[in-house]
């Protein structure tokens, strides 16, 4: 497994992973598909904040990526990420690897504190951040729905450093 930054050609790869998440799961509230015109544009404009766990031939096992928490200057140093694994490259090591790789961008970039939005309905999620050294920040109550219920979206921060 080698943790690298992403380029245009991994768009399909990383849209097999986060489309089955989304067809399959509650652990992503959209209910819209990505497509890999989109995913490859975003690759592009995120550069090293956009990193893969590639594994033999090419294959995507997983990827991490992170963009702005919210608009305004007063959120300049904070970004919320998203970390998905393919099913058979969880509790492997992977997740924390691509944290890792994460991190060490974001902290090369001057962000101060990232956060994971993470859906109640996943708890092995909320483990995984808090192994990685994440706490629970708070809970918003019933604000995600997907297949016809209220789900929970917990919010976990990390802080990373100060801005340099």
């Amino acid at each position: 497994m080698r943790i690298r930054t992403a380029n245009q050609r991994d768009a399909r790869g990383i849209c097999d992973i986060w489309n089955s998440v989304i067809r399959d799961t509650l652990i992503t509230f959209t209910t819209e598909e990505k497509n890999p015109d989109a995913v490859a544009a975003d690759i592009a404009a995120r550069g090293p904040a956009y990193v893969v766990a590639e594994r033999d031939a090419g294959r995507i096992a997983g990827f991490a990526t992170y963009g702005a928490f919210r608009s305004g200057p007063g959120y300049a140093f904070t970004r919320e990420h998203t970390v998905m694994l393919a099913p058979d490259a969880r509790a492997a090591g992977t997740g924390r690897a691509l944290m890792n790789a994460l991190e060490n961008v974001a902290l090369s970039e001057n962000v101060h504190s990232l956060i994971g939005g993470i859906s109640g309905e996943n708890p092995g999620g909320v483990a995984f951040h808090r192994s990685i050294g994440f706490h629970e920040a708070g809970r918003v109550p019933e604000c995600g729905f997907k297949a016809g219920r209220w789900i929970d979206l917990v919010l976990m921060q990390k802080i990373l450093g100060p801005p340099r």
